[in-house]
């Protein structure tokens, strides 16, 4: 019997944990602890060096994370110290072992120090085959001989053994039970079990050169006086008949957006004191104009990050170059045009010199100043300061002012099916593609759009993953502009990229002057595909424009990305030119950048198409408020949430969904099939492309082009950046490729292979990992791999690290915990999916628990073995985090590890979250 602390009785000792534990969760224990003040989980526990186990483990719920911590720091250095005279001598740390190496086996020696004790070792216990949190261990213990006794001269020893050679780190803890033999007492010892299982040499390659330190906000005091710089000649490349409003942020709005301390603060009080209570018509620009202003007071907010305070200006002729770390990855995003300010380093008279962008190069951009900045020698250090462009947005405020309020396009509902003509029939259809002929719902999809109405209600084209939306789309502009010669159509993409995409298969059909592809002229001629060079107007100095009026009249097809939709209207085309409205990939784009197009040139004649999927990412968004306040559902979104887009009723009149995929084999496409898209997607990939890896050697089930690799790696962080890298996954993300271009049997080159990660700091160590080995070799996040594919798509989830545990999932996955991601990074792979993540984190999330279930069920499992039951069915309520939490309470190894995460400061939600944020390359 032990006694319990707290109630003054006996309760079973020794093994009986289960029936300590429900006299500590009892209601008589419970109310006794709270008679004494005492925390209810402190409960009776056995002996460890003279005190109860879980009195010294667990603290009272009053006390603070840090005492509460430093409680479980000390039971655990307790645990390791000698006790009746008794030492526990060897390395219990087994350091780097190589995976390519024999598995080391280490001794340690128990002796006695005392001539007149005699111990006698009972047990040796593995912490985590203990509780209720058991799991597999890397680690085994043998002991050898049948002696038990430890006497003076005649020690014990243990073998301390390695199970297998999967990479990653490990740690377990030892407890060796002891028994005094002269007075019958028992005592515990522990060791602490470590191993990392690399090569130390390109492990050290990619450590944190400078130990992270979160990075202090800096007090932007307010530019007084501004001298202003040259602007480039590209920004007079376009004369506009009008000009765009400032549309500056109200000042109460900006007041109470620097007063918020919470997100979830800054959501209340903007519902309350700032947004329409009401989403109709008539509410609808206010609505938007205010998330648009939301969403711009964190880009600024964000700009900070990049300021550069001790920068030196290189200078030839005119200009001035300034490097800015950070820019080939768009951290800032910086196009001609934009502006930065620079102040002499160490003055604080509010003076700033304005500097104008003239051209962006890989890692530097050109600037031209006032012509007095030129007395600053230049050996002088600069306060560099970046400001947002603010032309996307006065374009989308522009927008939203406009009088265009069609309910059918704002509201559509299932009334306005009247305006609906009958579908023509299939055969008086001359298909450009006519692989769309046995495809029923894309054949469809182009019916619908050739047969609308003038003034019909929106449609769109729900196009999941590598189901041929863009196809479709091309395919029915071009049926738009040969049912009907006085048709007019403009085609808009959230991306350059995506645009491109658009602009090149139509340029297949059209000539130079049936088609025309709108560039900003910030953008520079090496950046157009070779098959739009005469698609496109350009000045003798190289700059983008547009055409004559009377040129811009007679083209049949136009096509621009979303936010520079806005020419159109700028130049002075009237409003109705255009008879059709095409905006492509329209789920990545905000509202009101869908609307650019929309508000600023349709009549009541025009018809308005979208395409996308949903399912798939939205617009990159930097402001959590702004998300959670809507703006991040797109327009696309919002209208396949109403009645009239249901999927079965709507059929052919509002909506068309296409279900056969050409990308990926069916083992990859099956799981998001099921979660997605209603088990509706059809396998139709060309079975030379897809089952191009089956029976590759590395996979663990021949048939099964998926691998899960389970990982235990660890969260890394360095310098001031909070974005995450994990060392572990570079190494073996890393082995795999190696494997890849080395299987000449499964050959595989540069362009096959895309490699996923969620995190800004992770994929540009993969990028450094990768450069000798294979550079063509895409890296990047989700976001930059939304429509695309490749063969082979590697991801790393990066975060690994169970002290983050005590977090919400929001915090312990962070991007990886979010379903949209998800979908888009699983259904990039045609041919082979990897998956390299460590499981014990990822299955706190419901979706990613499923997803391991399935890799397992079905053989892809390689690395540590699952550590749960996969055939259990997950209960997508979620909450095993909480689980944990709980269960790892009644267990002190588990407990100890995630209570490491109460010691952490608290960090700034935002700024954390944004570092690895995208900026959305808009112009």
């Amino acid at each position: 019997m032990t006694p319990c602390s707290i109630c003054e009785v006996g309760v079973p000792g020794g093994r009986s944990a289960r029936r300590r534990c429900i006299h500590g969760t009892g209601q008589d224990h419970t109310n006794a602890a709270a008679k004494r003040g005492s925390g209810s989980s402190e409960s009776p526990g056995p002996q460890v060096g003279g005190a109860t186990r879980s009195t010294q483990a667990v603290a009272p719920t009053r006390q603070g994370p840090q005492q509460v911590y430093a409680q479980y720091k000390s039971t655990l250095e307790e645990g390791t110290k000698s006790k009746n005279a008794l030492a526990i001598e060897g390395t219990f740390d087994f350091g780097y072992v190589d995976p390519s190496s024999a598995l080391p086996r280490y001794n340690a020696i128990i002796r006695t120090r005392d001539r007149n004790s005699t111990s006698r070792l009972l047990e040796i216990n593995l912490a985590s085959c203990q509780g209720h949190l058991r799991r597999s261990s890397i680690f085994s213990i043998e002991i050898s001989g049948t002696r038990r006794t430890i006497l003076p001269n005649q020690p014990i020893t243990v073998t301390l053994l390695l199970r297998h050679s999967y990479g990653g780190r490990y740690e377990d803890r030892a407890d060796f039970v002891f028994e005094d033999v002269h007075v019958g007492r028992r005592f515990m010892m522990s060791q602490t079990l470590r191993v990392i299982i690399a090569n130390r040499v390109e492990h050290d390659v990619y450590r944190p050169l400078v130990p992270y330190v979160a990075r202090p906000r800096i007090d932007r005091r307010e530019m007084d006086e501004i001298v202003p710089g040259e602007k480039p000649p590209a920004i007079m490349a376009i004369t506009y008949v009008g000009r765009l409003p400032h549309a500056d942020i109200p000042a109460e709005l900006h007041k109470a957006l620097a007063r918020f301390r919470s997100t979830s603060e800054a959501v209340g009080q903007i519902k309350k004191t700032f947004l329409p209570s009401l989403f109709n018509s008539r509410t609808y620009a206010p609505r938007f104009k205010c998330l648009l202003w939301v969403e711009e007071y964190q880009m600024e907010q964000d700009l900070e990050r990049y300021d550069i305070p001790n920068a030196k200006l290189a200078r030839h002729n005119n200009y001035y170059y300034l490097p800015v770390p950070g820019l080939a990855e768009k951290r800032p995003s910086l196009l001609v045009g934009d502006r930065i300010f620079a102040q002499e380093h160490g003055t604080r008279d509010g003076r700033w010199f304005e500097g104008h962008v003239h051209f962006v190069r890989k890692e530097e951009v050109g600037l031209r100043f006032h012509g007095s900045f030129a007395r600053y020698p230049e050996s002088t250090t600069f306060h560099i300061r970046f400001r947002l462009n603010r032309i996307p947005l006065r374009r989308e405020h522009q927008a939203l002012d406009s009088s265009f309020n069609e309910e059918r396009v704002l509201f559509p509902e299932k009334e306005d099916l009247s305006l609906v003509n009958h579908p023509p029939t299939e055969s008086s259809i001359k298909l450009y593609n006519h692989l769309l002929a046995d495809n029923r719902p894309q054949l469809q999809a182009v019916i619908s759009i050739l047969s609308q109405r003038p003034g019909s209600p929106t449609f769109v084209v729900f196009g999941p993953p590598g189901t041929g939306k863009t196809v479709t789309i091309v395919e029915s502009i071009l049926q738009v502009v040969d049912a009907n010669r006085t048709a007019r159509v403009f085609a808009c993409a959230p991306s350059n990229s995506a645009a491109d995409l658009l602009a090149s298969r139509l340029a297949a059909h059209l000539s130079i002057d049936e088609l025309f592809r709108f560039y900003a002229p910030s953008r520079f001629k090496d950046q157009t595909p070779d098959k739009l060079r005469s698609y496109v107007c350009t000045l003798p100095d190289g700059h983008f424009s547009v055409p004559p009026m009377a040129r811009m009249r007679r083209f049949r097809v136009v096509v621009s990305t979303c936010v520079s939709a806005s020419f159109a209207s700028g130049i002075g085309l009237p409003r109705g030119h255009f008879s059709h409205l095409f905006v492509d990939e329209a789920g990545q784009a905000t509202e009101p950048e869908a609307f650019i197009s929309i508000k600023t040139m349709a009549d009541a004649r025009t018809n308005v198409i979208l395409s996308g999927d949903p399912k798939q990412l939205g617009p990159v968004l930097r402001s959590t408020a702004a998300q959670k306040l809507g703006l991040e559902i797109s327009y696309l979104e919002r209208l396949m949430n109403r009645d009239a887009y249901n999927l079965k009723t709507g059929f052919g009149t509002f909506v068309v969904k296409l279900v056969k995929n050409f990308r990926s084999h069916n083992s990859i496409l099956q799981f998001p099939n099921e979660r997605f898209y209603g088990s509706e997607l059809q396998q139709c990939g060309d079975p030379s492309f897809i089952d191009k890896y089956l029976r590759s050697p590395l996979l663990p089930a021949p048939k099964f082009p998926i691998i899960f690799h389970a990982i235990s790696g660890k969260d890394d962080r360095e310098a001031s950046s909070p974005s995450f890298f994990n060392i572990d996954e570079i190494l073996q993300v890393k082995a795999y490729v190696q494997k890849l271009k080395n299987d000449r049997n499964f050959r595989t080159v540069d362009a096959d292979i895309g490699v996923i990660a969620p995190y800004h700091a992770q994929c540009l160590k993969l990028k450094t990992a990768l450069r000798s080995l294979a550079e063509g070799v895409k890296v990047g996040s989700v976001e930059e791999f939304q429509g695309q594919e490749r063969s082979v798509i590697i991801i790393s989830t990066v975060r690994s690290s169970k002290e983050f545990v005590e977090y919400d999932l929001r915090h312990t996955l962070g991007f990886v915990a979010n379903p949209r991601r998800f979908n888009v990074a699983i259904t990039r792979a045609k041919a082979l999916l990897i998956v390299v993540g460590d499981p014990q984190v990822l299955c706190l999330d419901p979706l990613w628990r499923s997803f391991l279930n399935y890799v397992h069920k079905n053989g892809g499992w390689t690395g540590p073995d699952i550590t749960w039951d996969p055939s259990v069915p997950v209960d997508e309520a979620g909450g095993y985090d909480k689980a944990i939490r709980e269960s790892a309470k009644l267990d002190m190894n588990e407990f100890t590890k995630r209570m490491e995460s109460l010691t952490m400061a608290e960090v700034d939600e935002e700024l954390d979250a944004n570092v690895d944020r995208p900026w959305r390359d808009v112009e």
